[in-house]
């Protein structure tokens, strides 16, 4: 049951990573059948077709019941709201990304070393499925909370005072997102309008994508940030220790039932 449990909640990341991994290539053609596509970017690319739109309903349909049917487990909490769960979503679609990154690299090394036929693409792609496994996976740290944070100051404060050093860190990432968005939104839609690629034999659109999706996830990691704000605002003071305790004794009790059911 647990098993079958853990297989239908992959579906649904696996489907959105399919589906985005689509729209990834085939956008434009959604841009030129909207009427907002340059000149020059409706002389390359044909109007989207059935598959674009199917790809699309997939990605969002797929990103709904996702997050809609996740089911954290007990190292990530409870209680969350729509936000939250959306960030453990795109934690799952992150998972299937580095499977995929690993195959790709593996494919490329085998190619390479025993068949001596290097591929055009496994390079690009590999740096493509990496950038984005860099944004994903950040806004899932953001929600679980295990980003860099140093508490040797921190918890010798009275719990008011870190609500003030928790007040001021998520007022610098916000004002760090704002700087961002402000500063890089024309930048990101012009390459994404007019579709940039990246100038090698594989030629991927990794600017055109890239670079818009930096921006919204540096705005969707201030978002949970404010919302983990909100959240931890009345928990008591909490001293962080160097090794988790309450990791060691949930592996000490698996362990010890694994060894019971041996026995």
């Amino acid at each position: 049951m647990r098993a079958s449990s853990a297989s239908r909640e992959l579906l649904w990341p696996l489907v959105f990573v399919f589906a985005a991994g689509y729209l990834a290539w085939y956008t434009p053609r959604l841009i030129v059948f909207s009427g907002h596509a340059s000149d020059a970017m409706i002389t390359r690319f044909p109007t989207a077709g059935v598959l674009e739109f199917l790809a699309l309903f997939g990605a969002i349909g797929s990103l709904v019941i996702g997050v809609l049917t996740i089911r954290p487990t007990a190292q990530e909490g409870t209680n969350m709201g729509v936000f939250d769960r959306m960030s453990l979503f795109m934690g799952r679609v992150t998972m299937l990304l580095i499977v995929s990154l690993v195959l790709v690299m593996f494919y490329e090394v085998v190619a390479r070393y025993v068949f001596e036929k290097p591929t055009l693409w496994a390079n690009e792609l590999s740096l493509w499925m990496a950038g984005a496994i860099f944004l994903f996976s950040g806004l899932y740290a953001m929600q679980q909370r295990s980003h860099i944070r140093i508490y040797l100051l921190y918890d010798m404060m009275p719990r008011n005072l870190q609500r003030v050093c928790d007040l001021f860190s998520t007022a610098l990432i916000v004002g760090f997102a704002f700087v961002m968005l402000w500063g890089s939104y024309n930048e990101a839609r012009d390459k994404f309008m007019r579709w940039e690629t990246f100038g090698t034999a594989f030629d991927p659109p990794i600017p055109a994508t890239i670079k818009p999706l930096l921006i919204v996830f540096i705005c969707l990691v201030a978002l949970q940030a404010v919302i983990n704000l909100i959240n931890d605002w009345g928990k008591d003071k909490e001293i962080h220790a160097v090794v988790d305790e309450s990791e060691i004794e949930e592996f000490v009790q698996e362990m010890g039932a694994k060894l019971t059911k041996k026995g």
